[in-house]
């Protein structure tokens, strides 16, 4: 619980007439929920990581979307230069917060080699 006249989210002190918190922007008439993932909603078997890289050093080619099975994004990214740069640089952000879905919709979050998962066989 946080004191009056304090930010319900991260505890630092309000003005009287404040509408955000000037530390973290929180609203101060709601209360603070914070974003909770499904634990059992199925994740990418995708790495993370792996398309991370690939945004990062080959994105405006559009290499990451066909490295995830979005084969129509990556020819449009392919023969626009990553929609001008722009489009690349949207994915950088997603991918690198863990928003980035694969061609499934599965969210890739795995940032190390997964142990097991959809369509992975250990050899």
């Amino acid at each position: 619980m946080s004191q009056p006249g304090s930010c319900e989210r991260c505890g630092a002190q309000l003005l009287p007439d404040a509408v955000y918190c000037g530390r973290c922007g929180h609203p101060v008439d709601r209360t603070y929920q914070p974003v909770r993932h499904d634990p059992y909603e199925p994740v990418s078997a995708y790495s993370g990581l792996v398309a991370l890289v690939l945004c990062f050093f080959l994105g405006y080619l559009g290499i990451h979307r066909f490295y995830v099975g979005k084969i129509g994004t990556g020819l449009l990214y392919l023969v626009t230069g990553g929609l001008l740069g722009i489009g690349w640089l949207i994915d950088l952000i997603v991918i690198a917060s863990g928003r980035f879905r694969d061609y499934y919709g599965f969210r890739l979050v795995v940032w190390e080699e997964p142990v097991s998962g959809p369509g992975l066989r250990r050899v």
